[in-house]
């Protein structure tokens, strides 16, 4: 995905306000929530780029979307991005501030996708083994059930892929099938 010149330079203000305020892991969690709201609400996008919804709905839009209680960092930049008609960026910015602030923290998102949901104690197991390869990441987890994978799991951390799934063991005998013949 491209994220654009603009959603950048944006996200990189307003980090650096942030980091000024000692705030931005407050503003990382507002647009963490902000983009999950993106996607929760395919709808949210056209309202935002609509010229016909008033920018005071706009604002309670932005402001609802990034959680209950938003912080005055996260205001001003509402305020900002509707006052420079920028907000359909707003998605993008979102992306690019936890992108950056994951950078400037040594942070990663560690996917974790199993054929079935599993135990409690197995996933906890699971993730600190996830952990213990990683040792220099804060790891933020993320898990999800995907029963295309006929069983084992997949494992995403930081553009590095661990494909433990019988649906892959199949694929790759397939593949060395059609290479011997």
């Amino acid at each position: 995905m491209s994220e654009g010149l603009i959603p950048q330079r944006y996200a990189k203000a307003l980090y650096k306000l942030a980091e000024e305020r000692h705030n931005s892991g407050v503003v990382y969690e507002e647009m963490k929530t902000l983009a999950e709201s993106f996607v929760e609400n395919p709808g949210l996008q056209k309202v935002l780029s609509n010229p016909f919804v008033k920018r005071e709905d706009k604002a309670k839009l932005l402001i609802t979307a990034a959680g209950d209680n938003v912080e005055a960092d996260y205001r001003s930049f509402v305020d900002l991005i509707l006052d420079r008609k920028r907000c359909e960026y707003a998605r993008l910015m979102a992306l690019a501030y936890c992108k950056l602030y994951r950078k400037e923290n040594d942070m990663a998102i560690a996917r974790i996708i199993t054929a079935v949901q599993l135990a409690d104690d197995q996933m906890a197991k699971l993730r600190s083994l996830v952990a213990d390869a990683f040792p220099n990441l804060k790891l933020e987890f993320s898990c999800s059930v995907d029963p295309e994978l006929i069983g084992g799991f997949v494992i995403d951390v930081d553009g590095q892929r661990l494909d433990a799934s019988i649906s892959n063991e199949i694929e790759q005998l397939r593949l060395n099938l059609l290479r011997s013949n």
